[in-house]
């Protein structure tokens, strides 16, 4: 089973951008699906971007338009670039992994965005 780590969270104003990278311990290459998620004070974990292997992209409407994942197989990392933040994307981002065998999470990174 990958393991994964994630890191860039921080303190950002609103309007600011933070790039949040997950490494896994070995190849993404076929790992099926690898998602973003985030979970705030109170609330549930939701998913905010995810990225297949074939290469496909989904967002969370909230973020259309201002985050974008990626995936580097060559670095075993994924990104989530993440523009125009708002406080409300303050959360704990969480990296997760899924294949056919397993599903992996990190350990998440805190993203706190003042007004």
């Amino acid at each position: 089973q990958v393991q994964l780590v994630e890191s860039g969270g921080g303190l950002v104003q609103a309007g600011g951008s933070l790039r949040l990278s997950c490494a896994a311990s070995n190849s993404i290459f076929s790992i099926n699906f690898m998602g973003w998620y985030r979970q705030a004070p109170g609330k549930q974990r939701e998913l905010v971007a995810a990225t297949t292997t074939g290469g496909s992209t989904n967002y969370a409407d909230s973020v259309k338009g201002r985050f974008t994942i990626s995936r580097d197989n060559a670095k075993n990392t994924v990104y989530l670039q993440m523009n125009s933040l708002k406080p409300d994307d303050t959360a704990v981002y969480y990296c997760n992994a899924v294949t056919i065998k397993y599903s992996a999470w990190g350990q998440g990174t805190q993203v706190t965005v003042s007004s």
